[in-house]
């Protein structure tokens, strides 16, 4: 069951952008077909979840209005969320990552953050999430346009850290060559992205994942404070039992 804080959440969101709609919307005339583009212009109506799916996944120029249209699906697209229903989470840009919904009135901004924040939150209390917590990590910080918020709330308990495992042997394929973990984060320069989750690792992850039984884990982790060459030199990567 989702966390009060995630119920929460979800119902403001309800509150919100109830009623909203893309009054002029014409879409994809390719992707979409007259009758599935009419539930964009058409409030209070519910939209068939998997045409939620296709829209909310769907690149900018498909819409006339995308803002608009994001507005008009987040009650169902956060509730699909929430509840790991929304195929693609993890495998595509989300919709709400392309729209400036910063700018959005304040009341607006303050349900989609708060809601982020939330889902994030419950993710890392639930033992079996619906997804897995690495893409729904990506996901939220596509969302916020920074992973900063979401790593200061990964707080140690035995659930979050058993999740900082399942994260950590999936990034570090990435991070131990100082290369981005996430197939979705358009950045020019993603430098500074690497440099922040490496450090952070580093700072965090260790006594973490050795109280998770994830030895290895811990001293790839603990590599990462070093430069390039000296990493690839420790003799973890010769005899890596050795040295646990």
């Amino acid at each position: 069951m989702p966390s009060p804080a995630l119920d929460a959440a979800l119902a403001d969101i309800d509150t919100v952008f109830n009623g909203f709609a893309s009054p002029t919307e014409i879409g994809c005339e390719r992707c979409f077909q007259p009758e599935e583009t009419a539930y964009l212009r058409t409030p209070y109506t519910r939209v068939p979840a998997d045409l939620v799916r296709r829209f909310v996944f769907k690149v900018p120029d498909h819409f006339e209005n995308h803002a608009a249209v994001m507005r008009r699906l987040l009650p169902q697209a956060a509730h699909a969320m929430a509840e790991g229903t929304l195929d693609r989470i993890g495998w595509g840009h989300h919709g709400l990552s392309r729209v400036d919904w910063r700018a959005w009135p304040a009341e607006q901004a303050a349900a989609v953050e708060t809601f982020v924040y939330a889902w994030w939150q419950d993710v890392l209390t639930t033992p079996e999430p619906p997804y897995p917590v690495a893409d729904v990590f990506e996901t939220c910080a596509m969302i916020l346009g920074t992973m900063t918020p979401l790593l200061d709330r990964w707080h140690s308990h035995a659930v979050a850290d058993a999740h900082l495992a399942t994260c950590a042997a999936t990034w570090l394929y990435q991070l131990d060559f100082d290369a981005s973990p996430f197939d979705w984060w358009d950045r020019d320069d993603e430098a500074p992205l690497i440099a922040e989750l490496q450090s952070w690792l580093v700072a965090h992850a260790p006594a973490r994942l050795r109280a998770q039984g994830e030895p290895d884990l811990a001293t790839r982790t603990e590599l990462l404070a070093l430069p390039y060459d000296d990493r690839w030199a420790h003799p973890y990567w010769t005899s890596p039992s050795a040295t646990n």
